[in-house]
């Protein structure tokens, strides 16, 4: 995940030139993941918990992979935006069954310690080789290729995971995930930046960006008073 958004950032400028996006439509490809993952994340963990960490995580790379297959495809800006959304969508599951699943195989100790290392160290070589795999795809294959780079990655980490990981009993029988509140939250966020991103055309003051914010606020405060209700899992 963090190879795809570091080669995605440096492949920005040439997908705003081959798809004609304005320059505040472009920060969507940065914010269509990044609100989904982030909004989701808590929803992907406890979905995990209560239909099987194996489960969900097969789920989140097929999603992940399947999205990023269709951005590198994609025709016109907002299609673009929403493949990354629903990348953000499958990291969300992923990200917090992968976790769990080391957490269950590796209890304590030496082993705990070494596998979140490397996990962790996967992460940050992500980060870092992603600027370089960024630039080499966009100068010698084209922009499509910064999408279609994070396929094959899927594929394979699907077919591992598939072969490689056992099945599991949900932790959590009972209940359900939030997923009022896990919506609520995610629209929250993006009004918010959307707000945010459109203040060089609508000033703080104006009336636009006031009921943005205001909207916003109101769907966030409403996410909070889910969270506590019945719909959580219990």
């Amino acid at each position: 995940m963090s190879l795809d958004l570091s080669v995605v950032n440096v492949g920005l400028p040439r997908i705003a030139v081959g798809l004609g996006f304005s320059a505040v439509g472009l920060n969507w490809v940065i914010h269509a993941y990044a609100l989904a993952f982030g909004g989701l994340l808590l929803l992907g963990g406890k979905a995990a918990d209560r239909y099987g960490r194996k489960r969900i995580l097969v789920l989140g790379l097929a999603a992940f992979g399947l999205a990023s297959l269709a951005g590198g495809l994609a025709q016109d800006p907002g299609q673009l935006v929403a493949a990354r959304a629903v990348q953000g969508v499958g990291a969300a599951a992923l990200a917090p069954a992968a976790l769990a699943l080391l957490t269950a195989t590796f209890p304590a100790g030496r082993p705990r310690i070494r596998a979140f290392g490397v996990w962790g160290a996967m992460n940050a070589a992500g980060g870092a080789l992603g600027v370089l795999i960024g630039g080499v795809l966009t100068e010698y294959a084209g922009w499509r290729w910064v999408m279609f780079v994070s396929v094959p990655m899927a594929g394979i980490a699907l077919a591992l995971a598939w072969r490689g990981v056992t099945a599991d009993r949900p932790v959590a029988r009972s209940g359900r995930p939030d997923v009022l509140g896990a919506v609520l939250a995610t629209a929250g966020m993006g009004l918010l930046v959307f707000g945010i991103v459109r203040t060089d055309r609508f000033g703080w003051t104006s009336p636009v960006t006031l009921t943005t914010l205001a909207i916003a606020v109101a769907l966030l405060a409403r996410s909070l008073a889910s969270s506590e209700g019945p719909a959580t899992i219990r």
